[in-house]
């Protein structure tokens, strides 16, 4: 079963058929291979937790489906490792990514919100994805990072070749990552000639009973780290505010008690999440799910979106609804890959949110201007959202 326009075009309509059809199917990917799709959220939120399905594309057999090919400086990250490996590093980026250190970026978050909705004017029409939903999220990670505002301008263009490549230009992937490589090759210098107040000086020196990050493993973080930041928190807020402004009566409610906010971007994620499918995985062992045996090595699939979209756990999840009680979504993962950044990229949507509902009463989808997807099997987030305020 080939899907991938389907996905991209209806990805909602496709997985209603499939998880209506069979919890499991043997799907063709964009790039031809083979894989698994898991679709129903029991199956993939155990999927998710389960240790005989390996982030380490080394598992993958001949021909399976690895995800991106980067170079090693890059690729030795958190979404392509196992325990112990996983375990150690993530242990050492938890003495650098706290709780308080979120905490601390609150205030900084909200103006730089304002700064964004400053630079508007008070009325007009914007792509609010270009000038609001993506510089807040890169800013943010920039600062966090310690990345000098001079060098963030090509980050934008960088991830959207990595994640969503444009077919009229086949070599932009290759051209982003070197370029990248190449960015944090230069900035992780400086940092060690000039350490910082900033998570990229924190990682550089961090230690644990005499371990530290490896060369590969430091560059690779920050690249996660950056790409992730980035992402994941651009989706959430351009889909949030898409959605709001197609459920006026839900907008109106949030309008009169802006207090349900921090509940409400849990409901944001589980309507239109950020992903569409979780990253690859490959059993370590013949794997069965939910009745289906998958042969050890081939490529596993597990949909987050879909997942997020069942009726069994959610009901009537097709409707966006800011008084559903939504703990428990896959949105941001679940088991010991959970989102590292996810309490960032829960504070990032929700003040992104507030500012808009205070700043912004009369913003509405612009009727002239088009919205548009990001052509993406991973990113489910917007090109092009139009708005008139």
């Amino acid at each position: 079963m080939d899907l991938a326009d389907g996905l991209l075009d209806q990805p909602y309509d496709v997985y209603r058929r499939l998880r209506d059809t069979a919890p499991v199917h043997r799907i063709t990917g964009p790039d031809g291979t083979a894989a698994w799709l898991v679709t129903r959220y029991e199956d993939v939120r155990a999927a998710l937790a389960d240790p005989r399905l390996s982030l380490d594309k080394r598992r993958g057999t001949a021909g399976a489906y690895k995800g991106l090919s980067l170079p090693p400086a890059l690729d030795a990250n958190l979404l392509n490792m196992d325990p112990p490996d996983h375990t150690r590093i993530r242990r050492l980026v938890g003495r650098a990514f706290t709780p308080r250190r979120v905490q601390q970026l609150r205030e900084p978050i909200r103006r730089t919100a304002d700064r964004l909705l400053d630079a508007l004017g008070p009325h007009g029409r914007t792509d609010l994805v270009a000038s609001y939903a993506a510089p807040l999220p890169i800013t943010v990670i920039c600062d966090l990072l310690g990345i000098p505002e001079g060098d963030r301008l090509d980050f934008r263009e960088w991830t959207d070749s990595l994640t969503a490549p444009d077919p009229a230009r086949p070599h932009a992937s290759k051209e982003a990552m070197a370029a990248m490589l190449d960015f944090l090759t230069r900035l992780l210098a400086a940092k060690r000639r000039a350490p910082a107040d900033d998570l990229l000086s924190d990682l550089i020196g961090v230690r644990d009973e005499g371990d530290r990050l490896g060369e590969d493993e430091l560059m690779s973080l920050a690249f996660l780290i950056l790409f992730a930041g980035y992402e994941n928190t651009v989706q959430l807020i351009g889909n949030a505010v898409l959605a709001l402004l197609q459920h006026p009566d839900q907008l109106a409610a949030l309008r009169k008690d802006p207090a349900r906010l921090p509940a409400a971007v849990e409901e944001f994620a589980r309507y239109e999440g950020p992903m569409l499918l979780a990253m690859r995985r490959f059993p370590t062992e013949d794997v069965t799910i939910a009745g289906t045996t998958i042969p050890a090595g081939e490529t596993v699939w597990v949909s987050l979106s879909a997942a997020d979209r069942d009726p069994a756990r959610f009901p009537d999840p097709d409707r966006l609804d800011l008084s559903r009680d939504a703990a428990g979504h896959l949105a941001l993962g679940h088991g010991i890959h959970y989102c590292l950044g996810a309490p960032l990229a829960r504070a990032e949507t929700e003040i992104a949110l507030a500012a808009l509902l205070e700043r912004l009463p009369d913003l509405a989808l612009d009727e002239e201007g088009e919205v548009t997807w990001r052509r993406s099997m991973r990113a489910r987030g917007l090109r092009a959202l139009p708005v008139t305020y």
